[in-house]
């Protein structure tokens, strides 16, 4: 199993250049990890998408709607996010080495947690996993 962030989750559901190779992942995978941090994170991305323009209301209901169907039918595992996580991910931004920002610390210690291979098509995301000696594999 990998665990798989909002970087890849996001264009296999809305059309952008990333689209075809999230699409052909996440399909070859059987059940990939996402957080309950993946979904609000989805959310905020489609909402930014329809607040500027990119999408329509309509649209983004749609999506959003295809998405939560795919969480409540279990094509992912979902990973809670617990209080350990964010220690952990408090103290790896405490190294203060690594321009790790909250949110990107949280998935890192969720995917390392669970000993996941991190997938991502953010390159910081990517060379922060590595810095931290986390398998990471990045989509571009």
């Amino acid at each position: 199993m990998v665990y798989v962030d909002t970087s890849i989750i996001v264009p296999y559901y809305c059309p952008e250049e990333l689209s075809g190779k999230a699409e052909d992942f996440l399909l070859a995978e059987v059940r990939p990890a996402i957080s309950s941090l993946t979904e609000v994170e989805v959310f905020s991305a489609v909402s930014r998408k329809v607040r500027e323009g990119g999408l329509n209301k309509k649209t983004g209901r749609r999506i959003l709607a295809k998405f939560l169907e795919h969480v409540d039918r279990n094509f992912y595992t979902n990973l809670a996010v617990v209080p350990y996580h964010f220690r952990l991910a408090r103290d790896w931004i405490g190294l203060l080495n690594i321009g790790l920002r909250s949110l990107d610390a949280l998935h890192l210690a969720i995917a390392s947690t669970e000993g996941l291979r991190l997938v991502t098509a953010d390159r910081g995301l990517a060379e922060s996993a590595t810095t931290l000696g986390l398998e990471v594999q990045v989509l571009s």
